[in-house]
């Protein structure tokens, strides 16, 4: 009887123990899914953090490309900006342009006529004149005259050629001027000296210095003067015109000017 029931107690004893055993491999198992399960979360979750982090850098990334844009943009906007006032200038500066020409246009027609009149007074003022660089003189006139049926000379420039004889005009009534030319004297070609001061008086003295002579512009000729009394007069005046001789008072023969007719 006491046999049956320890062997009972070992059966059950073995019994328990296979339940034992049994129950351990279980958990083994089960704790060993739990663990995959675990470490299958755990490797999403850090796949997920790196999905996460690349978004966000990709995000960082986006929005510092959409700053720099933003940035772009607007100094665009300043730029077009800027761009318009400019071309709102330029179209007035082509608008003044445009209307300037029209005007050009009619100051051209009306300052021809002019230009001739102004040759015109130039050619008649050079022929009533001294007769001092006569052919210098007389050609300039020409040529400007020639030069008023060239179509390669614009009108700005042949106004701009007279302008400039006419100043060349006056500056010879500022100046004391000599040159050598031949007259004649005595019934002769004689080379003699000129001596201009301004349009005061025009003389002349040959080379030799033995006749001196004034243009006598009431009879519009050359009359001799006394030698010995103007020639010492005349020489100096040769001398200091040519820069030999200091500039000193002048005893010279100027005819008194004639009243307006």
């Amino acid at each position: 009887m006491k046999k049956q029931r320890i062997t009972a107690v070992a059966l059950s004893t073995v019994l328990s123990a296979g339940a034992l055993f049994a129950g351990a491999a279980h958990a083994d198992k089960t704790l060993d899914a739990i663990m995959q399960v675990s470490q299958a979360k755990t490797s999403a979750g850090q796949q997920s953090q790196k999905r996460i982090d690349k978004m966000q850098a990709d995000t960082q990334s986006l929005l510092q490309k959409f700053k720099i844009v933003n940035k772009e943009i607007e100094g665009l906007r300043v730029y077009n900006a800027q761009l318009e006032k400019q071309l709102a200038n330029q179209r007035k500066v082509i608008g003044e342009l445009n209307e300037s020409i029209d005007q050009v246009t009619v100051i051209e027609r009306q300052i021809q006529p002019l230009i001739l009149r102004m040759l015109e007074g130039l050619e008649q003022f050079v022929s009533l004149d001294l007769p001092f660089h006569t052919e210098e003189r007389q050609k300039r006139v020409d040529t400007l005259r020639s030069n008023q049926d060239r179509a390669d000379i614009s009108v700005a420039e042949k106004f701009r050629q007279v302008l400039e004889a006419y100043n060349i005009e006056a500056e010879y009534g500022r100046k004391l001027d000599t040159y050598v030319d031949t007259l004649n004297v005595g019934g002769q070609e004689r080379q003699v000296n000129i001596l201009l001061v301004g349009r005061i008086a025009l003389m002349y003295q040959t080379i030799d210095t033995k006749l001196s002579g004034a243009w006598d512009q009431s009879q519009r000729a050359w009359v001799e003067l006394d030698a010995g009394e103007y020639r010492a007069a005349i020489l100096k005046g040769i001398r200091i015109a040519k820069k030999q001789a200091s500039i000193d008072v002048m005893e010279l023969p100027i005819l008194a000017p004639e009243a307006a007719q």
